[in-house]
Order: C-alpha cells, then structure tokens, then sequence
C-alpha cells in the first residue's frame, strides 16, 4: 500500500468523530508501527492532522484561512527558470525525445520540465499536468491534448496541488511521467516541501516509467523531504555537471542515465 492510500485511509478512520487513536491505525492499516509514524509525521508537516495523547485528530480548518494565498516552499518559478537556463533547455530537448508520438504522459510542473514543451510539438501526445505555465505553453500545439487535476492554485509555482490524501487526478493511464526536484542524493529524489512530495506520489504511482529530469546543481544540495527512492526512477535526464561519484550512485541504483548535450 502506498503512502498516499495509508493517508486517504487515516483521514476517512477520524470520522466522525474526527479522532483516531494509534491502536486503531495499526489494526486497520496493512503497515509497521514505524511507518505510521511517519505518515502521520508527514501529515501533521502537510497540516492535515495534529498529534494527541493515543493518536491524531483532523485539523480544523479556519474558514478565514482560505483567503490568504497559499504559499509552497522553494524558488518561485519566475526566479527559478531563469537559473543554468542553457542546462534546463539541453534536458528538455532530451526528455522530449523520449516520448512516443501519440502516447500519454504525465508533466509535473517545474522549470526543466517546462523545457520539453517546444519540442512536443508534432507529437500529438495527450498530457496531463499540474502547472498552469506548460498548460499555456502547449495550448498553441493543436495536437497536443492536455488534461489537469483539480485543487487550489500555489501562485509562485503557478502549478495545482490538492491536499495530501485526496485524489483530484483524473483517471487517465500515461506510461511515462516527467518530474524534476529540488535536490538529488544517494538517499533519493528530494523536495522543499511535503505537499509536492504528496502530489508527486500521486503521479508517481500512476506511471509505468519515472524520468527524472534535473540539472547537475541540484546534486550538490542532499537536503529536503524525500519524494521516492533512487530505485524508482527509471531514467535521469541531466547535464555534464554530474560528478563521477553521482553518477555511479545512479547507474548503480539501476538508473538510465542520459546526459544531455
């Protein structure tokens, strides 16, 4: 069971009363004590539970709250895709030479995954995706179809992200889903905030074939909330930049590697 599902069933155990004690979580859900645990951990980050003596209750939502625009950690994009430009568009143009025409794929919004779209053009793929900006990219492409999930809108990303443990996609099956992230190690594929992780999740478990697309600095920072292991990404798109060492790790991680030109 993945940690999304765990998260869906955790929320639907506190009704009503809005309670669930930690007895509970471990006769119902098929997973270690220590797993538990850092799903609840992961959800009180994400602000959808808080922790009590015996368990976790839903938070309470301040009605007022939704008035305020909703921020995510990290760079925002219009600042971000204006950082190693020349590297991203090189990965871009390799990604993009993955994909077979007429197939579906998954886009998950970003700088660098941004890059594919001038040269999905022709393609005549069906896309689904979370960022407003590849959304106006491609709607100039009269082949291209696109497809995006529901949720609230995070302004500096510009991208459309739903609470962790709901599922806002629609049921669309894509064999190959193109992602970036904040930071690369040895430990996985990293990002500055737990709602991207859940979001990405979502889109994770719904691929056939995870490409990884970022550029060589994002191996220099190993810090951030962990997304998915080494082992379940397919590819790696990158630049030169990769140090010898990384690029053992992910060859050894059982990892394509392709360094873009």
């Amino acid at each position: 069971m993945h940690a999304t599902e765990r998260e869906s069933l955790i929320l639907a155990a506190m009704e009503p009363a809005g309670f669930v004690s930690y007895r509970a979580l471990e006769a119902q859900l098929a997973a270690s004590p220590a797993t538990i645990r850092r799903d609840l951990a992961r959800m009180v980050e994400a602000g959808l539970i808080a922790r009590v003596h015996g368990g976790a209750k839903r938070v309470e939502r301040d009605e007022g709250a939704d008035n305020h625009p909703l921020h995510l950690a990290g760079t925002p994009f219009d600042l971000a895709i204006t950082l190693n430009l020349a590297k991203k568009q090189a990965i871009g143009r390799a990604a993009a030479a993955l994909v077979t025409p007429g197939e579906g794929i998954m886009m998950d919004g970003g700088t660098t995954t941004f890059q594919m779209c001038p040269h999905l053009d022709g393609l005549d793929c069906q896309v689904l995706t979370n960022s407003l900006h590849i959304v106006s990219a491609l709607l100039g492409q009269p082949g291209t179809r696109l497809l995006v999930p529901s949720g609230s809108v995070f302004r500096e990303q510009n991208i459309i992200l739903a609470p962790a443990g709901e599922d806002s996609m629609p049921r669309f099956h894509a064999p190959k889903l193109f992602m970036g992230a904040a930071a690369v190690g040895p430990q996985g594929v990293m990002q500055a905030d737990v709602i991207l992780v859940a979001a990405e999740r979502r889109l994770i478990d719904r691929a056939e074939q995870v490409i990884l697309m970022v550029d060589s600095s994002k191996f220099a920072s190993s810090s951030g909330a962990i997304v998915c292991g080494l082992d379940e990404v397919d590819v790696l798109v990158t630049d030169a930049g990769i140090s010898p060492a990384m690029a053992e790790a992910v060859t050894a991680a059982g990892v394509r590697l392709v360094v873009a030109g």
